[in-house]
């Protein structure tokens, strides 16, 4: 109770500013959660462990069973939709240009649902901090507007309101700043580890199609009256 006393007096000695940084922190606080949870708890740095399960079926040439594997874990292994396009495009016998091309298709969206929103915390972080400080300005504005006008007994009570208003905006503003500049730091390393990882996944299975199916070259057709190579021998 205590503590919910103090923090309305500082919101009240901190001025309208404190509310739009508030707005800042809450939108911070909720896009630091979600993007935990989808960068920490739903996706880990094993989609190469994840690759290496489908190098017998390559080699065997059994893309039936890679498509079936693949879109049996696409919720869980982001790789998986890279696989599946791949393997798709082999099974067709379309060649390294079309298979290069049609994974990373796949991989570009996925690595910018990796990213996403994350970018915000470091505008919000730095919004926050600058927001602080034109409360700072304002409350100093107002202190001395008012003191200029105030009588001599009112003057130290009427500045000290206004210096009030100016620190505690400012000590806001970097209160939502550096928790939301920590975490965008962490979040985009965590984003960039995660984007490695199933670049390279991608790249070993990328590997193994280009190197076992290439696109089907139809021979010309004899012209008419014209024996075949075979027909000569």
């Amino acid at each position: 109770m205590e503590s919910l006393t103090k923090i309305t007096i500082f919101f009240e000695q901190g001025g309208f500013w404190m509310w739009p940084i508030l707005g800042f922190q809450l939108v911070s606080i909720a896009i630091i959660i979600e993007r935990s949870i989808a960068l920490f708890a739903r996706r880990k740095p094993n989609q190469m462990n994840f690759v290496l399960g489908f190098e017998d079926n390559f080699r065997r040439g059994e893309m039936d069973s890679v498509i079936s594997k693949a879109d049996a874990s696409k919720a869980e292994m982001p790789v998986a939709r890279a696989i599946a396009a791949g393997a798709n495009v082999a099974k067709n016998f379309g060649g390294k240009d079309e298979i290069q091309g049609k994974m990373d298709e796949v991989l570009l969206h996925e690595n910018n649902l990796l990213g996403q929103r994350v970018g915000f915390l470091s505008m919000l972080g730095n919004v926050a901090t600058l927001t602080g400080l034109l409360g700072t300005i304002a409350g100093m504005i107002q202190a001395f507007a008012a003191v200029t006008f105030a009588n001599p007994a009112d003057k130290a009570t009427i500045l000290a309101q206004g210096i009030s208003v100016a620190m505690n905006t400012t000590a806001y503003g970097l209160i939502v700043a550096i928790p939301a500049l920590v975490a965008f730091a962490i979040l985009q390393n965590r984003a960039n580890d995660l984007a490695e990882d199933m670049n390279q996944s991608a790249l070993k299975v990328y590997n193994w199609l280009s190197y076992s199916y290439d696109p089907i070259v139809t021979r010309p057709t004899p012209n008419k009256g014209q024996r075949s190579p075979e027909a000569n021998a």
